[in-house]
This record gives C-alpha cells, sequence and structure tokens, in this order.
C-alpha cells in the first residue's frame, strides 16, 4: 500500500485496492528443489474472483548474468517472486510452493478428480521412472494418476503438446482440484489439508492467513470465479547465447495482467513492467 502514501490527487499512484492479494504458486519438478511450475493467483475477496496466470518456465527475465530463463538461477522460491513481480509490475504478498508428493496426498485425500485428459498419452522414461499412459477422454485420477497427467509434455513418438500445453493442463487439473475441496461446502476435513500443507508445503504463510483464506474460499464458486491464462510468446528464441527462451508477448501479457492479477486501482502500462526482451 506504499503507493497510497503518494497521495490520491497523483492518478499515476499505484494504490492497492482492499483485500486482493497475489500468491505465488510454484511445484517442484520431481525430487529437485527447482521451482518447475510457476503460477501466479490473485485473489479478490469482497468480489469472490481468482485469476490465475501461468508464466512459463523458460520466460526470460532481466538478470545481469547467468541463465536469463526464469526457472534457473540462484535464489529459490523468494528470488522467483522477485523476478516475477519485477517483470509484470505486481506485488506478490505470499507464495506457496509443493512439490509433487504433496499434489499426489492432496489429490488422494480429497477422493481423486474427474478429469478430461486433452489427448492420447503414451510416454516411458526409465531415467526418470515416468510412464505415462492415457486415452483422451473423462477419467477419474487418483494422485499418481494425476501427477503423471501433469507433467506429460510428449509422447515417445514425439507428438503431444509443448510446455504452453503442459501448463494449460496443470491449470486445469488445480481448478478441478480447487473445486473439489470446495464442493465440500464446509471445514470438516480443515485438519487433513493442515498436516498436508505442514509436510509437503513450503510457504510464508502463516496458520492464521491460511485459515482466513480458506474461511473466505468457501464462498467462491469455481465454475463461475475462476478464469486462467498462459501467457503467450516465442519459446524458440535465442539470447545471450542461450536457445530456446521464451519471449513473452508484451500486449497480451499487459492485457492478461491487468484482467487478472491487477490489484491497484488504475490499470498498468508497459511502464510499470520489465518485460524482457532478446
Amino acid at each position: 500500500s506504499g503507493g497510497a502514501v503518494a497521495g490520491a490527487e497523483d492518478e499515476d499512484a499505484l494504490v492497492r485496492r482492499d483485500l486482493v492479494y497475489n500468491v505465488l504458486l510454484a511445484a517442484t519438478d520431481n525430487g529437485s528443489t527447482r521451482t518447475d511450475t510457476m503460477m501466479v493467483m490473485s485473489y479478490d475477496i469482497p468480489n469472490q474472483k481468482v485469476g490465475v496466470i501461468s508464466v512459463p518456465r523458460d520466460t526470460l527475465v532481466d538478470r545481469e548474468s547467468g541463465s536469463p530463463k526464469l526457472v534457473y538461477g540462484p535464489g529459490g522460491v523468494k528470488q522467483r517472486v522477485e523476478d516475477i513481480s519485477d517483470m509484470l509490475g505486481v506485488p506478490i504478498d505470499y507464495y506457496i510452493k509443493v512439490d509433487v508428493s504433496g499434489f499426489i496426498a492432496l489429490v488422494d485425500y480429497v477422493d481423486g478428480i474427474d478429469f478430461y485428459v486433452p489427448c492420447d498419452m503414451d510416454y516411458d522414461d526409465e531415467f526418470q521412472d515416468l510412464y505415462i499412459h492415457f486415452e483422451e477422454g473423462m477419467q477419474h485420477l487418483d494422485g499418481q494418476q494425476a501427477m503423471e497427467v501433469a507433467r506429460f509434455r510428449k509422447n515417445n513418438d514425439g507428438s503431444g503438446y509443448t510446455d504452453v500445453g503442459r501448463t494449460e493442463t496443470q491449470q486445469q487439473l488445480l481448478v478441478a482440484l480447487a473445486k473439489k475441496v470446495l464442493s465440500w461446502g464446509n471445514l470438516t476435513r480443515i485438519n487433513g489439508f493442515v498436516e498436508i500443507f505442514n509436510e509437503y508445503v513450503d510457504t510464508d504463510l502463516s496458520l492464521n492467513d491460511m485459515l482466513y483464506f480458506a474461511s473466505q474460499a468457501i464462498y467462491l464458486d469455481p465454475s463461475t470465479g475462476v478464469d486462467t491464462f498462459t501467457l503467450g510468446g516465442d519459446g524458440n528464441v535465442t539470447y545471450r547465447g542461450n536457445s530456446y527462451c521464451y519471449e513473452l508477448d508484451p500486449q497480451s501479457t499487459l492485457e492478461a495482467v491487468n484482467r487478472l492479477i491487477n490489484p491497484y486501482t488504475r490499470e498498468l502500462t508497459l511502464e510499470d513492467m520489465n518485460i524482457c526482451q532478446a
């Protein structure tokens, strides 16, 4: 709320709206500390709206040295919070980082989810101990199966989809999971969530913060109140000798940020952002 100090007369000041919070949702890849999946979620409590923007892992960031890709570099999840906040021009109030085992445990705790698998999946990778076999269509997934669908990128024959396709599937899985969690309409099983959180999740949310958000979220209708978007761009860019960097499209990024995760009273402009261009 630092912008409020500048005075209401200054129409360019960045003034926060009340009870709108931005959280970085991050998931690590299998057995690693690297934050492989990154989404900024904005929760507008008065309007009961959630906006989610996925930031592709190889997105270019403005760094002096080292890899220019968002997913790499020192600093862990706290550095990713700073990188994404600087890039998109929005504050990020909290982070939630979950590992693969936590995702599996949570899906199993809600007795699985019904999910439309977007394509035939036929992938075997002995090195990662990953074996993914599904037919396109509606499936009931347990935790292990949901993790496999979330990690799928390409079939062994090269068909499948891109990182962006995978990101969109991950968003839809999270929405399906949120619907299942919220469909109970009460907090009777909250102790189980707290146990899963304590074991598998790294977050700077306090227990009081979590309970507050949980108490508000029971009024959210995920069918109408949740909107998701994956930042568009070009994933074949070479930058400072690094190939397959993801260069964001500035205009569509700006539009998405303003529509889904802008917590301020005015629209952001490209000048408020720091979108790295090769």
